[in-house]
């Protein structure tokens, strides 16, 4: 299926057609906006350029990492949970539908993904990309280091909140390999990609991952020093990370907050960090202007309880997409 008004723009292609939005319906004024009334679908040609949502619809790179699979639900329960979210303006948000990974064919699914995170780019676009299990990151990945941005602001970075490096260096791409297939993509390449974890916790990453962190030159931050009593601590490491790069690939994995409030993840924290510092980042890196693409993984609704989860991601997004969107006019 092929989300464009066939009039040149960039095709972005998806194995699912967007459905229609609902929701809650307060009235017919803009005073009653809600996101279900300002997203339609994708349309190539639009003059007006804000951001656009695709699902990836996968949980094998979580079945591969021996996670709880689940997670392939996560695109329809974030469109569901971000729905009836209130917005103070008209913003052009489009939706262009769910690539999914169906048949087991992880990688040809992110090479799907990465052909959509490029097209929409190159039509200036912010692809917020709603996973899905983490292995989200490397098809988002791939796709912003094919954009034609990549092409004159080459200083890529990956910031990545996370409780876990996903590093691992096993055979089979996984949920815990994405950003190790990344750097060494970049480093085959020759090109610079600097890439940074907030929200680490200890007890959940092996010497070897801390080691292969190390390798490969990735600053990061325990989830212990990041609370929000350690604000300016948080601003100095995300100041070195920004001055660094001339792009930003910002992806959430939903396991970095506190089980109490994301359990409807693969692995929840037992320790975490908090839903203040999580949000403060988002909004921290979304006015650097160098953002360039978003995903959120490890939504598994399966396990969510009270759609905590969902809603608190629908969150975040909102925060990153209301700050990076201009309105309507």
């Amino acid at each position: 299926m092929t989300a464009t008004d066939g009039s040149g723009g960039a095709e972005i292609v998806v194995d699912v057609p967007p459905a229609p939005w609902t929701g809650r319906i307060d009235g017919d004024g803009p005073e009653h906006l809600r996101w279900h009334g300002a997203v339609r679908p994708y349309d190539a040609s639009a003059s007006e350029t804000g951001c656009v949502l695709i699902g990836f619809a996968s949980d094998e790179g979580v079945r591969r990492n021996l996670g709880r699979v689940g997670a392939a639900a996560g695109p329809d329960a974030l469109r569901a949970a971000l729905a009836s979210m209130a917005l103070a303006a008209p913003l052009p948000i489009e939706d262009a539908g769910t690539v999914a990974v169906t048949d087991g064919d992880l990688e040809a699914g992110q090479r799907r993904l990465a052909r959509a995170v490029t097209a929409a780019i190159d039509s200036a676009r912010l692809p917020v990309v709603l996973g899905g299990g983490h292995e989200v990151a490397y098809g988002t990945y791939l796709g912003v280091a094919a954009s034609r941005p990549r092409r004159t602001r080459p200083r890529l970075g990956i910031l990545n909140l996370d409780a876990h490096f996903d590093l691992r260096a096993d055979p089979v791409p996984s949920s815990g390999t994405p950003f190790r297939q990344a750097l060494e993509a970049e480093r085959a390449a020759g090109t610079p990609l600097r890439y940074a974890v907030l929200g680490i916790s200890e007890p959940s990453n092996t010497p070897a991952l801390f080691a292969a962190a190390a390798t490969h030159d990735v600053h990061h931050l325990l989830d212990e020093n990041c609370t929000p009593a350690n604000l300016t601590k948080i601003d100095t490491f995300l100041d070195a990370f920004v001055s660094a790069v001339d792009l930003i690939h910002l992806t959430i994995d939903l396991d970095v907050l506190p089980a109490s409030v994301t359990p409807g993840v693969s692995a929840p924290a037992a320790y975490g960090v908090p839903l203040e510092t999580i949000h403060h980042v988002c909004a921290r890196i979304t006015t650097t202007g160098k953002l360039i693409a978003l995903d959120v993984a490890e939504l598994n609704p399966t396990l969510d309880i009270d759609n905590r989860t969902a809603r608190t991601a629908a969150r975040l997004i909102h925060t990153v997409v209301t700050r990076h969107v201009a309105p309507t006019t």
